[in-house]
């Protein structure tokens, strides 16, 4: 038997002024055919999954596109267009498929389309016929639309928030599809969607009140002729429809179970809607708790999630850090412009320059003043361990090592790098273990990375284009009536 490999993963911010273009992925991922398999076979990343669960099933892998691009704005039309097309001109030459696999992340939003991923798998659907099994992999924040359930035959979201289980999801996705294909199941799914949405502060999956959340899913997943449960928290920074949490259950034929079973789940959910709505720490009162608590602490940067599509170069913190002496402490900032000075003056060098707060006004003015150069380096660096976007290889661009007149060491880098990985630092000099704060711009992403080495986190409400008080963003697509910004409403849960 054969199966086709498909992925298309893009996390779409919409409030974020500029649009991304078909280079960003070309910068990231965008590959067909065999070099899929070179570069994500041995990854940790759900197609990673695909390929060692077909391959223990001994089914023959096929690989035929993946495209990735680091969160950002909204995609491009043309940009959109370019890669559905090619997408699906690789899927019309690979021959015959017994199934498919494929890996949308749930959140993409293109100018021509609100819902991309649904428009994606749709196409796919059409092309490949009402017949051919198509099982899903979703990240745990997809905006999930019933577009997206009803091209396909199944879709098994990430569990885990910083995201470990990618492989995992895609073997159990893999599974799914093999069992289908030796006729020993045949997958029925039903979702639901409650009109809630989950503040990111809350998302974190091992703490209140997700850890219950998933306890409910799991007695459901436990229950015989259940396949798969689902949940996904939602991505509150794509105002679109879908913006909002859902749940799917996939069953072996059997839809009433199905339906049952997902309206039981978001019913627990609705009735402890009111636990999710987050806390929201500002950044003075987190600055000053950093500077008592135990070390290394890690200030998490909610408000410049990098992850969720922000600009990298907020000065928030590290302005609070300075004003209130706190330190030493280290911080990340994309800030090419700051490289191209530091490179040119060259390692031990003294030099003026104003550091991040460049690409907006939301994130903190630059940092203005006089900085050492400490290093300079190509900014490549390898993750060997899981870590959250089962990414191995990662490269910054150019990069520079810089510390100012207050004692703050900066990282500055020249493309915009999620913290998912501690590398980012050590490959570059920096031993954690040496600074009593380190920023890490993420809400739980960098927790996997950063709590080996941090004895306290602290999540701060920062301003800007992921920040946690949702009351600042001018909403205008979303589904209303939707919790908490209708906090009196009715709803019943029912199953599509």
């Amino acid at each position: 038997m054969r199966v086709g490999i498909i992925a298309l993963l893009h996390e779409s911010n919409t409030f974020v002024a500029g649009r991304t273009p078909l280079q960003r992925f070309e910068e990231d991922l965008l590959l067909t055919g065999t070099a899929i398999r070179e570069r994500l076979a041995d990854t940790h990343h759900e197609v990673g999954g695909f390929f060692t669960q077909l391959a223990e099933e001994q089914i023959e892998a096929v690989p035929i596109f993946a495209a990735r691009a680091t969160p950002s704005g909204v995609m491009e039309r043309p940009a959109a267009q370019a890669l559905v097309e090619r997408l699906l001109a690789e899927l019309r030459t690979t021959g015959p498929l017994d199934g498919l696999l494929v890996a949308p992340h749930g959140a993409a939003v293109a100018e021509s389309e609100p819902d991309f991923d649904g428009f994606w798998l749709n196409q796919v659907r059409d092309t490949v016929g009402p017949t051919l099994p198509v099982i899903g992999t979703l990240d745990l924040h997809a905006n999930v639309s019933p577009r997206m359930v009803m091209a396909t035959n199944a879709l098994v979201s990430y569990r885990t928030n910083p995201h470990l289980d990618q492989h995992a999801r895609g073997r159990e996705a893999a599974a799914i599809l093999a069992r289908t294909l030796r006729n020993e199941i045949r997958p029925t799914t039903a979702a639901a969607f409650p009109p809630i949405v989950v503040n990111i502060e809350s998302q974190a999956t091992s703490e209140s009140p997700c850890r219950e959340l998933i306890a409910v899913a799991g007695e459901i997943r436990r229950r015989p002729k259940v396949l798969s449960v689902s949940l996904n928290l939602g991505f509150p920074y794509s105002d679109v429809l879908e913006m909002g949490a859902s749940a799917i259950v996939v069953t072996d034929n059997d839809m009433q179970l199905a339906r049952q079973t997902v309206e039981e789940l978001v019913g627990w959910w609705w009735d402890h809607r009111a636990d999710f709505r987050g806390k929201l720490t500002n950044v003075p009162d987190a600055v000053s708790l950093a500077a008592t608590a135990l070390g290394p602490v890690c200030l998490l940067d909610m408000g410049d999630n990098v992850g969720g599509g922000s600009p990298a170069d907020g000065t928030l913190l590290a302005h609070e850090l300075i004003r209130q002496r706190v330190g030493p402490a280290v911080v990340c900032l994309f800030d090419p412009d700051s490289v191209k000075h530091a490179m040119t003056a060259g390692v031990g060098a003294s030099l003026e320059l104003a550091i991040g707060g460049k690409t907006d006004n939301r994130h903190g003015p630059p940092l203005l003043g006089r900085v050492t150069v400490d290093g300079l380096f190509d900014g490549k660096f390898e993750e060997p361990e899981v870590r959250h976007g089962g990414i191995h290889r990662y490269d910054q661009g150019p990069t520079a090592v810089v510390k100012t007149v207050h004692g703050l060491t900066l990282v500055l880098t020249s493309r915009r790098t999620p913290p998912f990985s501690l590398r980012q630092l050590t490959a570059f000099g920096i031993d954690p273990q040496r600074f009593h704060v380190l920023v890490a711009k993420g809400v739980h992403a960098p927790v996997a990375a950063y709590a080996p080495v941090c004895k306290t986190m602290l999540r701060v409400n920062t301003p800007g284009l992921t920040s946690a008080d949702l009351t600042q963003f001018d909403y205008r697509h979303r589904r209303q009536p939707l919790y908490p910004f209708e906090a009196e409403m009715v709803w019943i849960p029912k199953a599509v």
